[in-house]
């Protein structure tokens, strides 16, 4: 069932984050990250500044330079952690109510320097999960970051990945290194009685699962999908799709001892139980035959929560030349199922989505540019009911590429969402074929009623 949404033309409260170049038309990469934390909107800019701001009033507290692009950020417990794309792939934490910083850590250390110049050749710090000190027994929290760097030498092409796990202090205590592309991490519940705890005789480990999904992998490692334990960093199990190309998993989402991953290789959704046993398989936007053309999507993003797993597919490809002027029917869709597969709903999603956040009643997707269509109408900020698909879209001028909500204040009964606030970075984009640049680069948000 394809649900309508309702337009919301309200922009929002604004705060403009400084100049940088307007978005291309194929221009997917993550430039900016935002994360809720305390009272606090926390922005990760392109140029390395990374800014706390009042939820409120958007007024700043405080602005920190970061080593290269701060892309990705979580918070834990009083400290924000922050990682970039840059020459040496910082990871570093800082105080929540300073901004100073309390310890820093060089992924390159791990997967080396850039080889060549330019974007893709820098260190990338991909993903950061952490875990609070609430769930452990003699810690203060962790964080745990998969990093990674790519290489060309001419037709040669190879990744060098790290996932890491971090005490509060910044001390490293295990990592976990190959040679593919780390995409995502997904960190499970610690479940009563397993928490970590030390002693004598070593570490006793417990049963929480930190999976990883690795999109490409063209050496040594030919999986997609690795669990580790969260304590330890050995290897619990593993799964792959199967297929024979270098692409196998865009993105892993953990929820008890289930696992829910969004496949590259054969563009499918699963759910996968203990020891990685198959429970369902869905297609998304699998070849499929179009006027004399092949075409496919990758399913992007995956979450999964107590009775449900969502999936977000992207942009259209043709096999033949990957580039064509057609569109996959399911491109940019937002697919929910119940947890046994069966399907719930879905809903256009109309542009790229750079994430996908749910709470426990919705589902926030930041919309930004149409390869095929190139309509300014795609860009906005999505925001549906996991129950029923009811959707609502915010509009911003600009592309949306990152989101942030804070959820569980909203006192009002008669409110129809979770979410009290939704705070997303607006970003210009130019189109290659128009003159006009639309948008800003901006942090904007809604406060819901």
């Amino acid at each position: 069932m394809n649900v309508p949404p309702t337009r919301d033309t309200r922009r929002g409260r604004c705060v403009w984050l400084g100049g940088v170049d307007p978005v291309r038309s194929r221009q997917l990469w993550t430039r900016s990250c935002v994360q809720s934390i305390a009272d606090l909107l926390v922005v990760g800019r392109w140029d390395g500044r990374v800014t706390a701001f009042d939820r409120d009033t958007l007024d700043p507290r405080w602005t920190v330079a970061h080593p290269g692009h701060a892309v990705t950020m979580t918070p834990l417990t009083d400290r924000l952690i922050v990682g970039s794309r840059g020459e040496r792939g910082t990871i570093a934490a800082y105080d929540i109510d300073t901004g100073t910083q309390c310890w820093q850590y060089e992924t390159a250390t791990d997967i080396g320097v850039p080889t060549k110049d330019g974007l893709f050749a820098l260190p990338h710090v991909t993903a950061l999960e952490s875990e609070p000190a609430a769930s452990l027994t003699d810690d203060r929290g962790r964080v745990y970051a998969a990093a990674q760097r790519y290489e060309r030498d001419g037709e040669h092409r190879c990744w060098q990945s790290v996932v890491l796990a971090f005490d509060a202090d910044g001390t490293v205590d295990w990592r976990y290194k190959t040679d593919a592309s780390s995409s995502a991490l997904s960190l499970g519940e610690r479940l009563p009685g397993s928490n970590r705890h030390r002693h004598a005789g070593g570490t006793t480990h417990s049963s929480t699962q930190l999976a990883v999904g690795y999109n490409r992998c063209l050496g040594d490692h030919n999986v997609g999908l690795v669990v580790l334990d969260a304590d330890s960093g050995t290897v619990n199990w593993n799964w792959d799709p199967g297929t024979t190309s270098g692409r196998r998993v865009g993105d892993v989402a953990v929820h008890g001892d289930h696992v829910a991953v969004a496949s590259h290789g054969d563009r499918c959704g699963y759910l996968l139980g203990p020891g990685g046993e198959e429970r369902w398989r869905v297609p998304l936007a699998t070849e499929t035959e179009c006027e004399g053309e092949t075409l496919y999507a990758y399913p992007n993003h995956v979450a999964v929560g107590n009775d449900y797993v969502a999936f977000v597919t992207g942009n259209t490809y043709a096999t033949e030349s990957r580039d064509t002027a057609l569109r996959h029917p399911n491109e940019h869709q937002l697919a929910v199922f119940d947890r046994d597969g069966t399907t719930r709903w879905s809903a256009e999603i109309r542009g790229y989505a750079h994430e996908l956040v749910t709470t426990a009643a919705s589902v926030v997707v930041p919309c930004a540019q149409n390869v095929r269509v190139r309509d300014p109408m795609t860009h906005g900020v999505r925001q549906f009911d996991l129950e029923t698909g009811a959707g609502t879209v915010l509009e911003t001028e600009g592309i949306a590429t990152a989101v942030a909500l804070e959820s569980g204040t909203n006192t009002n009964p008669a409110a129809e969402s979770d979410v009290h606030t939704i705070g997303a970075v607006e970003e210009p984009v130019e189109y290659h074929d128009g003159e006009h640049s639309y948008g800003e680069y901006a942090l904007r948000t809604w406060v819901l009623e």
